[in-house]
């Protein structure tokens, strides 16, 4: 029997050595990938200036909405008295940090090419069959380098055509057709030797857009036969308008620049709606939170034992395993299925999500995700069976109780308290450190269906498995060791690192702070369940206001 334990040990230890390695990993490459934050930050932009045209900023063309003096201030209040030149300045900063993100992928792609190179030239023409499977990890890992280099060149392309479009709008005709003559220069920070395939057809429509571009604010304006198809192919939301109506007036066709001005009105008017939507609930809950927030901390110095925030305070569960089952479930149940079976699946299978269309990666996460949490609970009932039945307040899921108090409120509560360590956090990582997957997907996605799918796994999936691990079980079995408050804080700390995104640690630390404390006051695992499915849900909601102004 004690040889058994031993083997077993050994193969948690060398399981733990792979599972930290690999999350290391995970999180080194997050390091230079762009956060998506600050893509938000200029979809939020792009909405922004639509809004602008609520009242003909910027332009010649007035509005009913001009006589009335309360609205105007409203929307002033929300898009500011500045918003080009405010645009222009979130545009060039999304630039540097896209230049920034480019040369890091590049260095990478390179230590990744002359560690190839090396590895090739030890191993001789005849490798064994280990060495050949790292050589295929490196080569997909290389690959998915040189996808991420591709995507950046496109959006610095893409930056480059907006940020022109802007200079234009404030009179800097000469600098905008300076910033599209530089964009078919990007090319030339592309990696040939990594990259022998030829510049992609998306690449060379942008530039053809530049090209557009550049001839309708000359001086001698020249129109190029398939202008507007470009415009409409290659630029969206308000700058496809900018440019549409500048073609329009050149070509004199005065019913199509009519029609474009009052359809952009109507898409003005949603913008500010929208603007008002996503700005307005977060802020009018993170009020009510800081008000709930002081409530409480008040009522502690008072109350003290008899506040809300001491209920359960010091109260430790009943726990009759050791540190090894709560290792073991850890690293097999959740590290291992999802770092190393599921890989290892996938790649047997020959699923590759890269080249998926947005409907087909929404259905491959959420089934990869379904499996992870059908192989993490799996692990997890064989690790506690020994141990059955649990004492009464192991994974207690009671209806009748004030669970959606304890989970609205620390919605309410969490909102404050992320955005101002998500502040903290933008200024330390300058828009680098990496983002959750799935957010750019649904954010990007204009596939209904894929939405829908994305919001399962986020808001049903995602809550229900991670609460019953990180919240149902791990805290609980860190108070057989450790204090409940040290309990709260290392269970948060792995929950945040589980998500392998370096820019979303400390926010998602701070997140999973409030969820503990919320399970070991309430001891009712639908509270923190309620608590972070609303989160998730507000999230998604964001992206998807967010994603339709640019659509």
């Amino acid at each position: 029997m004690s040889n058994l334990i031993r083997i077993k040990r050994l193969i948690l230890v060398l399981l733990t050595i792979f599972a930290v390695t690999k999350v290391g990993l995970s999180l080194a490459e997050s390091w230079g990938q762009p956060q998506i934050q600050s893509r938000l930050e200029l979809y939020q932009t792009n909405l922004l200036l639509h809004a602008s045209q609520w009242q003909g900023k910027g332009t010649e063309r007035t509005t009913p909405q001009q006589s009335v003096p309360e609205l105007n201030a409203a929307v002033d209040a929300l898009i500011g008295t500045e918003p080009f030149p405010t645009a222009q300045k979130q545009y060039q900063q999304a630039r540097q940090s896209a230049q920034t993100t480019h040369s890091n992928i590049t260095a990478r792609l390179q230590e990744l090419s002359s560690e190839a190179v090396a590895s090739s030239t030890e191993a001789g023409e005849i490798q064994p069959q280990g060495n050949a499977i790292t050589a295929s990890q490196d080569n997909f890992q290389q690959q998915r380098w040189q996808q991420s280099l591709s995507q950046v060149e496109q959006l610095i392309n893409e930056l480059d055509l907006r940020l022109g479009i802007l200079q234009a709008q404030q009179g800097e005709t000469e600098a905008a057709i300076k910033t599209w003559s530089s964009l078919s220069d990007q090319s030339a920070l592309e990696i040939t030797d990594l990259r022998p395939l030829p510049a992609s057809v998306t690449e060379e429509s942008l530039t053809q857009t530049a090209e557009v571009l550049i001839g309708l604010w000359s001086a001698p304006p020249q129109i190029l036969a398939d202008a507007e198809i470009k415009i409409n192919d290659n630029l969206d939301s308000w700058f496809r308008y900018r440019a549409l109506s500048q073609l329009y007036q050149l070509q004199q066709r005065q019913d199509q620049l009519s029609a474009l001005q009052t359809k952009e009105l109507e898409v003005a008017q949603q913008a500010v709606w929208k603007l008002a939507l996503i700005g307005g609930i977060p802020g009018f809950g993170g009020l009510l939170g800081v008000g709930i927030l002081i409530f409480l901390l008040a009522q502690l110095l008072l109350q003290g034992k008899r506040s809300l925030l001491a209920t359960n305070a010091d109260l430790t569960w009943e726990t009759p395993w050791n540190w090894e089952i709560i290792w073991q479930v850890l690293i097999l149940g959740f590290f291992c299925i999802g770092q190393l079976v599921l890989p290892l699946l996938f790649s047997l299978l020959g699923l590759n999500p890269i080249n998926y269309t947005v409907r087909m990666k929404a259905f491959y996460v959420l089934f990869s995700y379904l499996l992870m949490a059908g192989g993490g609970f799996l692990i997890l009932f064989l690790s506690i069976k020994p141990f059955l039945p649990l004492p009464e307040e192991w994974f207690r899921l009671k209806l009748g109780s004030n669970w959606i108090f304890w989970g609205v409120g620390g919605y309410l509560v969490a909102l404050p308290l992320v955005i101002v360590v998500s502040l903290i956090n933008q200024q330390l990582w300058q828009g680098q450190g990496g983002s959750n997957p799935i957010l750019p997907l649904a954010l990007e996605g204009r596939d209904n269906v894929a939405l829908f799918v994305f919001f399962l796994t986020a808001c049903a999936a995602a809550p229900i498995f991670e609460e019953i691990i990180f919240r149902g079980f791990l805290l609980p079995s860190l108070t057989r060791y450790l204090p409940v408050w040290s309990s709260i804080v290392a269970s948060s700390l792995l929950f945040a690192i589980a998500h392998l995104s370096l820019s979303e640690v400390l926010p998602l630390a701070t997140l999973g702070i409030v969820l503990g404390v919320v399970y070991t006051r309430s001891r009712n695992l639908l509270a923190p369940m309620l608590l972070h499915s609303l989160w998730n849900s507000g999230t998604l909601l964001s992206l998807f206001i967010l994603g339709s102004g640019s659509n």
